[in-house]
């Protein structure tokens, strides 16, 4: 890093700030997935010449859109029969038209192309009809008339498409009398009554009933803790209230899950969790833990351990040694297998069973463009699959393409896109051609790689998309794709909206999910798409895995890329890092390192190092502080002054980003500081004025980033990723912070062209190595760190890796994939 004295020309202010140290109890970091993004569409692939020309003759611009799933031929050989024939016949019938069609497709693309070829619908219909008349068939008069169908055509499906609110729609309101009777419970017991609504929402009907029976089910309300449920159940309970209460060890290994997953467990370990109990004063904490798992509350999992057998592990007898199965078992057969005990809720254990079975999906897909060299361009392949991909009722094969019209392209044609690129982006396109799972590793300068793999994609034909965290991220994946509108999208047919006939989509992974952006789904609900490049990977949880897995249609390529440096998703589960364990599916290392002073920087913290850099141009500075007092001082300095004047970067391009949002420098302290110099106000919208840079987080774990634009009775007008906001009054507090400085969590996925990173004497315990990559590496041209922990920071890189995370990807995958080669 640069010296003392380069730090000191930086900082140096042009005129004296007072610090504004804003107290708060401490909080965690908030996760910042992407919610908010403006729309994309992706066209379908356009028809063949034999569709449109069955369009011009029908007058059906819908039948030749729905070429690409076969919708076409199912309604012509619906309305075509001219008999009643028996379902079997009807169905031999329908594959040999689609096999015609098919091989018509192929013979007509090696001759050259007719004019007009491509057109659709309406016009389609006049180019025919004008046709007609040059060649003498038909008068004007009936060449334009159009002719009465033989018979009803079905309609091809169009992609669905579902559009979403900017924030996910809110639960129903709770009647007004549920809410005055659970208030009423709570008034006996002593708790406040703002909770009413809130646990009438929880609970649901009945509530107030279920609270009488069970006083603990007050802690699944969102911020209540164990000693005031305790307190709120001596209230109501009077003696009967006691440590040893059934009903409470039972509401307390389900809170304790639920708190895990907070952290980003999937699951706990059973000794973790009766642990745990222990220390809450449950007197039995394993019978707390069955009564949960009798009520159905908790699940269980008996997990094998690395290195042993799952799927050929027999039960073990309950005659002990001596019976079967026992120690004197026949050779071959084995005893017992050692297993971790695991308990989780319900909702996780679904959605990482379902992410493992989808992962398998796409695993053991037959591909068949799968050459030699692309099989063995990674030691780890395991996509093989025991069907032939030459059967037509293998995913894989031509009749079942999922390019849609049934002929993909071949090894030939993915050959020759790996030999128009170079390096890693040639070993990715060669992965990505005979495989239906293909991860990629690497920095910011990597995203050029999976850009260079779309491009590929869409020059074979294929329909591809590729998602993002956040709406930045968009913005720069579109930078190197060079996509034309692929950024600033409306909504389909819109101001910016592609053309129909546009094969890729730059989205965000939310709005792809949502709806709201991408080439929308099929009639069977999933995505319109061969291939699926999904960046910033290490951001997703196990329920935004699952789901996206879930809507892949058969025969489709996933692609996650991502940085394995940076911290983990907001929600629970590892699901980048399991996979990359698990070593399940060729792994691309990219070769590409960031450049400059800032990416050495980085490299090294990737590694447990932090070196010094040599920065003449002031890329990296740090700036000492004594106390946190000093470190906001400092900041508002870099961020107002010394960083705009020195190195030309605007105050509104800067970001500051610190460990938490409480504690002396936390965001709180630093925003209110920020605020007052940058964009001063009373704050008479609930504590925000216009122009006010905010974070607006409708679900946890979901932040746009943006700012005030102003408020009335509807409530808090937000411009957020270019799109406009309104956040109801009642919503402002929980939803909206001020955004000037943010959490490493909240940054992940995003760029500045400069950042502030504030370090805090009080945060030394909060650093690990990912958080410090995450946070340094925001920075594009300029990086300054408020340094107040002294050693902690070189200690914190060389030795606190990632915390680790409790999940069973890895098992679940174990039984559901080919051996390791």
């Amino acid at each position: 890093m640069s010296t003392e004295s380069a730090a000191a020309e930086v900082a140096e202010p042009r005129s004296p700030d007072a610090a504004v140290p804003g107290p708060g109890a401490q909080g965690g970091p908030d996760g910042a997935p992407e919610a908010a993004g403006p729309e994309a569409e992706s066209g379908a692939e356009a028809a063949s010449e034999a569709d449109a020309e069955a369009a011009s003759e029908g007058g059906s611009g819908q039948a030749a859109e729905g070429a690409a799933d076969g919708g076409t031929a199912e309604g012509q050989a619906e309305g075509g029969a001219g008999g009643e024939v028996s379902e079997a016949e009807a169905e031999l019938a329908a594959q040999r038209e689609l096999r015609e069609r098919i091989e018509q497709r192929k013979a007509a693309k090696k001759g050259p192309v007719a004019a007009g070829g491509k057109l659709q619908g309406t016009a389609a219909d006049l180019l025919a009809a004008v046709r007609a008349v040059e060649s003498g068939e038909k008068p004007v008069a009936s060449a334009f008339r159009a002719p009465e169908p033989v018979a009803p055509r079905r309609p091809a499906p169009e992609p669905v498409r579902r559009p979403a609110p900017e924030a996910p729609p809110r639960p129903a309101e709770p009647a007004p009398e549920a809410v005055a009777a659970v208030a009423a419970v709570l008034a006996e017991g002593g708790a406040p009554a703002a909770l009413a609504a809130r646990t009438a929402a929880a609970l649901g009907e009945g509530a107030d009933g279920q609270l009488r029976e069970d006083p603990w089910q007050l802690l699944r309300v969102t911020g209540v803790r164990p000693e005031q449920a305790d307190g709120f159940a001596r209230a109501l309970l009077g003696p009967e209230c006691g440590p040893d209460d059934e009903r409470r060890g039972r509401a307390l290994t389900v809170w304790l899950l639920d708190q895990a997953a907070v952290a980003g467990h999937t699951a706990l370990d059973s000794a973790a969790l009766t642990a745990a109990l222990g220390q809450r004063g449950v007197p039995d904490p394993d019978a707390a833990v069955q009564s949960a798992i009798a009520e159905g509350d908790v699940l269980v999992f008996q997990d094998a351990l690395d290195g042993a057998p799952v799927a050929e592990a027999p039960a073990v007898s309950p005659e002990g040694a001596d019976g079967e199965g026992g120690a004197d078992a026949p050779d071959g057969e084995q005893a017992a297998v050692p297993v971790r005990v695991l308990f989780g809720l319900e909702r996780y254990a679904l959605a990482e069973e379902s992410l493992a079975d989808g992962l398998a999906r796409l695993l053991n897909t037959a591909l068949p463009t799968a050459s030699a060299a692309s099989r063995a361009s990674n030691s780890s392949d395991t996509s093989g699959s025991p069907d032939s991909p030459d059967s037509p009722d293998s995913p894989g094969s031509p009749d079942a393409s999922a390019a849609g019209d049934g002929a993909g392209p071949g090894a030939e044609a993915w050959e020759s896109a790996a030999g128009a690129a170079s390096g890693s982006a040639a070993e990715l396109i060669r992965a990505v051609a005979g495989h239906g799972l293909v991860l990629h590793t690497g920095g910011e300068a990597a995203r050029a790689e999976p850009a260079a793999l779309v491009a590929a994609a869409r020059s074979l034909g294929l329909r591809v998309c590729a998602a993002t965290h956040s709406a930045d991220g968009r913005r720069r994946l579109a930078e190197h794709i060079g996509a034309p509108d692929a950024t600033g999208l409306d909504a389909p047919g819109g101001p910016g909206a592609p053309a129909a006939a546009e094969p890729t989509a730059v989205v965000t992974v939310a709005g792809l999910l949502s709806g709201r952006e991408g080439p929308g789904r099929d009639a069977d609900g999933a995505l319109a798409l061969d291939v699926l490049v999904v960046l910033d990977a290490p951001q997703m949880d196990v329920e935004t895995a699952a789901m996206l897995v879930e809507s892949l249609p058969d025969g489709a390529r996933l692609v996650l890329s991502g940085d394995p440096g940076v911290l983990w998703s907001a929600g629970p589960g590892r699901v980048f890092a399991d996979l990359l364990a698990a070593r399940c599916c060729p792994q691309i290392a990219s070769r590409t390192p960031d450049p400059g002073p800032i990416g050495e920087l980085v490299s090294g913290i990737g590694v447990g190092e932090l070196g010094e850099v040599s920065a003449p141009d002031k890329e990296v500075v740090i700036v000492p502080v004594r106390d946190a007092a000093d470190a906001i001082h400092r900041t508002v300095q870099l961020v107002a002054d010394s960083v705009p004047r020195a190195l030309g970067v605007p105050s509104e391009d800067t970001q500051v980003i610190t460990p938490g949002h409480g504690g002396a420098a936390g965001t709180r302290a630093l925003n209110a500081a920020l605020k007052e110099r940058l964009n001063p106000g009373p704050g008479r919208f609930g504590g925000f004025d216009p122009g006010d840079r905010v974070a607006h987080a409708p679900v946890p774990g979901r932040t746009a980033l943006g700012r005030v634009v102003g408020a009335d009775a509807e409530g808090l007008h937000l411009e957020c990723d270019g799109a406009p906001v309104v956040v109801p009054k009642e919503r402002v507090e929980q939803t909206v912070r001020h955004a000037w400085a943010l959490t490493a969590h909240q940054a992940v996925g995003r760029r500045w062209p400069a950042a502030v990173v504030v370090l805090p004497g009080d945060a030394a315990a909060a650093l690990t190595r990912p958080w410090v990559y995450t946070a340094f590496s925001r920075a594009g041209r300029h990086l300054s760190v408020v340094q107040g922990v002294g050693q902690a920071l070189p200690q914190a890189v060389a030795e606190r890796p990632a915390k680790d995370r409790t999940t069973r990807l890895i098992t679940l995958l174990r039984p559901q994939v080919p051996a390791t080669r």
